[in-house]
């Protein structure tokens, strides 16, 4: 689920965080950048467990229409029951691993969160999409996931109220979000009837070099950051300490321990990354101040020798 670029914001956020205090953080942030890993992980899990919770309103929903004491046509019109009883939806529902990896992490909370479930619900049943769907009213298993992946992409994963909710939920999951997003789309548009639970959930695991990276940068640049503040020192002359931003300050030590210090990280892609993620959290010229840098200095460790990669390419 996550990419390095991704883990790269977190450490650029955690070594922010550590620059706004005089305490010694480096333990906390360490912590806070295992626990913020693996809330992402909680984050999918959630949004499975909405899923969940969206049948079994579809399913209480055309009971109580049914009970009306005096129900109108469309209240008993059977192509209703098509959502409460969609495959897809229903797959989720049952996968044992999905509700175990639900029950273990204690995310059966929608019901704390009601009104959110019936914005979503509501907003699904007067959809385009929604009424398209009830034209015919004989499940298909593909008929059934082109439902759930169209609803997900343009009502529940845009839906501006769940995006507040989840953001105060949980601090970090702003940034996730995008990225839980796209993992679940890219997860439902494998779906098959032969999936089970466990390959559904399968990647929800932090891989081993995955955390051992994100620790690993966090560590090295922490520790080594006046070394790697001197690395920059003859490049910016013209610039006092405080007239680089902190995030620029951050992503050069950063993308510079990765350049002397990561030896399976090719040059370029070390390059690409932080200038990518200084156009998205720094300055309009960010991007351009740090490439320059990291051009010259990349050329200069490559002269001296300094640069110890492995690998073809890397260079």
């Amino acid at each position: 689920m996550l990419t390095r670029r991704h883990i790269r914001v977190k450490v650029m956020q955690g070594l922010y965080a550590m620059t706004q205090t005089t305490e010694d953080t480096l333990d906390k942030e360490k912590k806070f950048l295992s626990l913020s890993m693996e809330k992402m992980g909680s984050l999918y899990l959630l949004h499975l467990s909405l899923f969940i919770e969206l049948q079994a309103r579809a399913a209480d929903h055309l009971i109580l229409s049914s009970k009306k004491y005096i129900s109108s046509s469309a209240d008993l019109d059977p192509s209703k029951a098509k959502f409460s009883n969609n495959l897809v939806l229903a797959q989720i529902k049952n996968n044992e691993a999905i509700n175990s990896a639900i029950a273990a992490r204690k995310l059966n909370t929608w019901y704390l969160h009601e009104e959110y479930v019936k914005i979503i619900f509501k907003e699904i049943v007067e959809s385009a999409a929604y009424s398209e769907y009830l034209k015919n009213s004989e499940n298909t298993y593909e008929e059934d996931l082109a439902f759930v992946i169209k609803i997900f992409k343009e009502i529940i994963a845009p839906n501006d109220k769940v995006y507040d909710f989840l953001e105060d939920h949980t601090i970090t999951w702003a940034d996730d979000m995008p990225i839980v997003n796209t993992f679940l789309l890219k997860q439902l548009k494998k779906l098959t009837p032969k999936v089970i639970g466990s390959d559904f959930i399968k990647d929800l695991a932090i891989l081993e070099d995955d955390a051992e990276f994100a620790q690993n940068l966090l560590v090295k640049t922490a520790l080594k950051e006046s070394i790697l503040a001197k690395e920059t020192a003859d490049k910016t002359p013209k610039w006092d300490k405080d007239r680089i931003a902190d995030i620029d300050g951050i992503l050069l030590k950063m993308s510079i321990c990765e350049l002397l210090f990561f030896p399976s990280i090719p040059v370029r892609v070390t390059i690409n990354e932080y200038l990518e993620i200084a156009k998205e959290y720094s300055t309009p010229k960010s991007s351009i101040f740090i490439n320059g840098i990291l051009d010259s200095l990349s050329k200069e460790y490559k002269d001296q020798g300094r640069l110890e990669k492995v690998g073809r390419g890397l260079l």
